[in-house]
């Protein structure tokens, strides 16, 4: 199985050659900065892409050049738009389209009424934001659909409910509308989740939860792992000659250099280690490692094209066979 920052282009192109992808992971690794960077690294193939921000805190629209974007799509960039999600609007666009009630329009606020629908039946709320993403993949406006999704402890009820209702509902309009959207989510070729982790431990065992009951709870397919803000490996001559030294040889300021590097010989023998394990719970999906990128702001713009850049590198062996 291809992994490193230079095993991309390929994979990558399997990847973009998706429809949707859900973009999902454990707070604080960095889901955004990789959905933001999926979607600029299709676009810039050509590709027409829509990005849709779950949670609508701001962060996507930002990192991809949007100063505010709301339910309707925005443009940010050459065949690049980007949209957050609102359940009143996505209601109100389920209630038009799908049961043909023309005065929708001129109803008063849903809010009360999907509360109370959303407490009574499980499922309906998830099924609100996923059904729109999957519609749009329906409507083929766009060649692929990149979800910047909610974190990996709610992400696998959202994929998961049009299969909920398909139980609760077995007949019907909703079962069919279920129908056509599990025919969407559950088609490998057309339908990916991206799980982003980082190499610290808890990333890790939260991963391999997650990777776990997206099997075992819903039909969508794990499209990549893609392990963010990795260490860099140190050269093995380092490694060796650091391990030649006596500290009881060497002056104070020079042992305070030595105690530096090798803290990151450790750090980075335990991203190796962990790299293993996430390369194991992959499985036949590729693993992409994004190295450690700084910069003065981590919504800073240049991360997501720098991360979009090592997408798009070519892989070892295209370079051979070129």
């Amino acid at each position: 199985m291809p992994t490193g920052a230079s095993a991309s282009a390929a994979d990558a192109g399997g990847l973009f050659g998706r429809r949707l992808l859900f973009v999902t992971g454990k707070g604080g690794t960095g889901k955004t900065s990789i959905a933001a960077a999926i979607a600029l690294a299709a676009s810039r193939t050509g590709r027409r892409v829509l990005a849709v921000e779950m949670d609508a805190k701001g962060s996507l629209p930002t990192m991809l050049g949007a100063a505010r974007t709301e339910y309707e799509p925005v443009a940010v960039a050459p065949n690049l738009s980007v949209m957050s999600m609102d359940t009143e609007s996505s209601l109100r666009e389920y209630l038009r389209i799908h049961l043909r009630i023309p005065f929708v329009a001129r109803l008063g606020p849903l809010a009360g009424v999907f509360d109370f629908v959303a407490d009574a039946a499980p499922g309906v709320k998830e099924i609100l934001g996923v059904g729109k993403v999957a519609w749009e993949v329906r409507e083929q406006r766009w060649d692929l659909v990149v979800v910047d999704s909610e974190a990996s402890g709610h992400v696998v009820s959202q994929i998961a409910s049009p299969r909920v209702i398909n139980r609760l509902v077995p007949g019907g309009p909703l079962a069919s509308q279920t129908k056509w959207m599990l025919d969407i989510l559950e088609d490998p070729a057309r339908t990916g989740v991206v799980v982003v982790s980082t190499t610290e431990e808890l990333a890790v065992t939260e991963t391999t939860s997650l990777v776990d009951r997206l099997r075992t709870e819903t039909g969508t397919a794990l499209a990549a792992v893609v392990v963010n803000r990795t260490d860099t490996p140190v050269d093995p001559a380092i490694v060796e000659l650091v391990a030649g030294l006596d500290e009881r040889e060497i002056d104070a300021d020079r042992r305070a250099a030595l105690a530096v590097v090798r803290g990151a010989i450790a750090r980075a023998e335990e991203a190796r280690t962990a790299l293993a394990d996430l390369a194991g719970i992959a499985g036949s999906a590729p693993v992409f490692v994004i190295p450690d990128l700084v910069a003065p702001d981590p919504d800073d713009a240049s991360i997501v094209s720098s991360i979009a850049d090592v997408l798009a590198l070519p892989s070892d062996s295209d370079s051979e066979s070129a």
